[in-house]
């Protein structure tokens, strides 16, 4: 695909400002949007969009089709009559003591039960008065069965099992024994449509925002991992699509071996497809997957594109990644696949790949063949002038970014780093380092890529204290949000200059 010059930033729903303890699909949003049009930025990148799971991190959901109830916008649901103004209240109330004109910070121990519990106060309305809803439900209903049906049931089941994951549910359901499903369906019956309401109303409040975006010239990039959750609808509904024993437990899991930043590598523990079983029917639960991705955005971020290459492998039960094997993925024939079936021959998917980290000859092949553009994060760039991540060594066929959301802000990566690395970025970017965040920035958006993306913290020139996930860190992730008093006026003015000057 043919991306046109541009340039926009990182931040994901969720660190929106706010009254409700996360940032919403609602009027922020919207603010956040125009924020982006007055700034000259076409783009807008988010985190996967789908229902958090373990640790709260975007990148381990239970569907790979769903979206966040969490991002559900209680303002939304009172325009829709399906809260009262005491129920905002309320939930207001739950988070007086966040300031407001201090950093919010994203409470999901104390979220997760309000949120949840003033869903099910608008679903209990729906239930009983807003008839205007019920038909574009059981049109939302219809035309998203293929896997809303299964995954509103899997989450009514793991409620009714205490929220355990589904290899500890009984074995009938388990392993999806037809009479257990049809009894389950019955027993739970309302639980499961009350699931399936929360996704109509994600779906329905995430569409409008989308448009509006779109109405303002903003295209909007989404984020798809390449693994999915073990604790998921995607795995229980079809196991045989992945490496599991007869009990349902993975043979081998996902992660990557050792290497400079750890001695004893990243184990995930994902759970690893059976990429013969894909092939043998035609890859269409990927291809479903990317329809439905590219339903919700613009374009699609694929995160570890190594894998379709190469993905490392790790016997299940290892207590690190430092035993583990490379084996052959998909390759280009999973893209050729994809593309005639979605009705793309000839065309380039709208996809970037992340191709950071190990990267062997086999994935640069690949890369090539599909010409997607690639990932250059200039904070890694600072160790001698042959460094494939500063600017002077960018193809034009790349997206540049001044870090990412598993990166530490411009200003806390300055701040940490060798004295070395801050002279070698100071004579190369020409600056005294007091604006770091901002030399970035400019140095990206002046750069030959065809994208330019920056996430916020970096625009408002935030340090450590901000940063988004720490990878290997098993709390503490994904909780920053901005402010209301950071939609400043002059950061706007600033990009929009920048983006003239740099013709973005």
């Amino acid at each position: 695909m043919n991306f046109q010059r541009s340039s926009g930033i990182l931040l994901h729903p969720s660190s929106l400002p706010g009254p409700y303890g996360i940032g919403d699909l609602g009027s922020q949003a919207l603010r956040f949007v125009d924020w982006l049009a007055a700034a000259g930025c076409k783009l807008w990148q988010t985190l996967p969009l789908g229902p958090t799971g373990y640790g709260d991190s975007p990148y381990q959901c239970f569907s790979a089709f769903a979206g966040n109830p969490y991002l559900i916008a209680p303002d939304e649901l009172f325009a829709d009559d399906l809260l009262t103004q005491v129920d905002l209240d309320e939930m207001r109330a739950a988070f007086e003591s966040d300031d407001s004109s201090t950093r919010l910070k994203l409470d999901f121990g104390r979220l997760i039960p309000q949120k949840l519990n003033l869903l099910r106060k608008a679903f209990s309305t729906y239930q009983s008065a807003p008839e205007r809803l019920r038909a574009p439900f059981e049109i939302f209903c219809a035309e998203n069965a293929p896997w809303l049906e299964d995954f509103a049931l899997f989450m009514a089941l793991k409620e009714a099992h205490g929220g355990n994951a589904w290899s500890a549910w009984p074995e009938a359901l388990r392993s999806r024994e037809p009479a257990a499903l049809s009894e389950a369906k019955k027993e739970l019956a309302e639980s499961v449509e009350r699931y399936s309401f929360y996704q109509f109303l994600f779906f329905k409040q995430w569409g409008k925002l989308h448009a509006y975006a779109n109405e303002r010239g903003i295209q909007v990039i989404g984020d798809i991992p390449i693994f999915v959750a073990y604790d998921s609808a995607d795995v229980w509904i079809h196991p045989e699509l992945f490496f599991l024993d007869e009990a349902g437990t993975p043979t081998v899991v996902a992660g990557v071996p050792p290497d400079a930043f750890s001695a004893t590598g990243q184990l995930w523990g994902n759970p690893l497809y059976d990429w013969s079983a894909h092939k043998k029917e035609g890859y269409a639960w990927w291809v479903a997957r990317i329809r439905a991705s590219l339903n919700l955005v613009d374009i699609l971020r694929l995160d570890h594109f190594r894998g379709f290459a190469g993905y490392y492998e790790i016997p299940a039960g290892q207590p690190t990644a430092e035993h583990g094997r490379w084996v052959p993925g998909p390759g280009a024939d999973f893209f050729r696949v994809v593309e005639e079936t979605l009705g793309r021959k000839g065309h380039s998917l709208p996809i970037i790949a992340e191709d950071l980290g190990l990267i062997t000859p086999d994935v640069i092949e690949l890369l090539k063949a599909l010409n997607f553009p690639g990932m250059k994060v200039l904070q890694f760039a600072f160790s001698g002038p042959d460094n494939p991540f500063l600017p002077h060594n960018y193809i034009s066929n790349c997206v540049a970014y001044t870090g990412t959301h598993d990166n530490d802000t411009a200003a806390g990566w300055y701040a940490a780093a060798s004295q070395t690395e801050k002279d070698f970025a100071q004579r190369y970017l020409g600056v005294d380092g007091h604006d770091f965040a901002w030399d970035l920035i400019r140095a990206v958006w002046k750069s030959v890529a065809v994208f330019a993306i920056t996430p916020l913290q970096d625009v408002l020139g935030l340090g450590s204290e901000a940063r988004m996930n720490f990878p290997g860190k098993p709390g503490g992730n994904w909780e920053w949000r901005m402010s209301e008093p950071d939609f400043r006026a002059d950061l706007a003015a600033g990009l929009r200059d920048l983006n003239w000057l740099s013709n973005r």
